[in-house]
């Protein structure tokens, strides 16, 4: 979402873009594809020698995440991540490098039968669902493959 839109989305919220509140979504804007933890995002705010303290921020994170502008991620690490959600897109997933950790999302909109199927077996209705797949990323796997060729050769 570029920044003029999360400004529009926080007025539908009846939320106010406080320079704080400013600082730290431009903090997610810029990281674009990353996928920053509170700490990250402090750190980055940190970066611009913004005067703001890390409860701000931290605060400032869960207020976008509970008001949909941010997306919570957990991978294996166990550390809780965001990224800012794509205004229009209903699925977003990743795929992480089990070796080097690398994260790439992706959207893939073609689950709404399995949401279905789980709506109908449970009667909860689906919000939102998030989708993992863990491999090696191209340049793990080409890694991989010169070390067992390495490997071989000293046999």
């Amino acid at each position: 979402m570029k920044y003029d839109q999360l400004r529009i989305e926080l007025k539908k919220r009846n939320q106010r873009m406080t320079a704080q509140r400013d600082i730290v979504l431009k903090s997610f804007i810029e990281a674009e594809t990353d996928h920053l933890s509170a700490d990250e995002a402090y750190r980055k705010v940190m970066e611009k020698n913004c005067r703001i303290s890390k409860a701000t921020v931290y605060r400032t994170v869960e207020l976008l995440a509970r008001l949909g502008l941010l997306r919570r991620i957990v991978f294996r690490d166990g550390i809780v991540r965001y990224e800012l959600v794509k205004k229009g897109e209903h699925h977003h997933h990743h795929v992480v490098c089990n070796r080097c950790g690398c994260v790439v999302g992706f959207p893939l909109d073609n689950l709404d039968d399995l949401e279905e199927l789980v709506r109908e077996k449970t009667g909860y209705t689906i919000e939102d669902h998030q989708l993992k797949f863990y491999g090696l990323c191209p340049k793990c796997q080409s890694e991989k493959k010169t070390q067992n060729n390495r490997d071989s050769e000293t046999k």
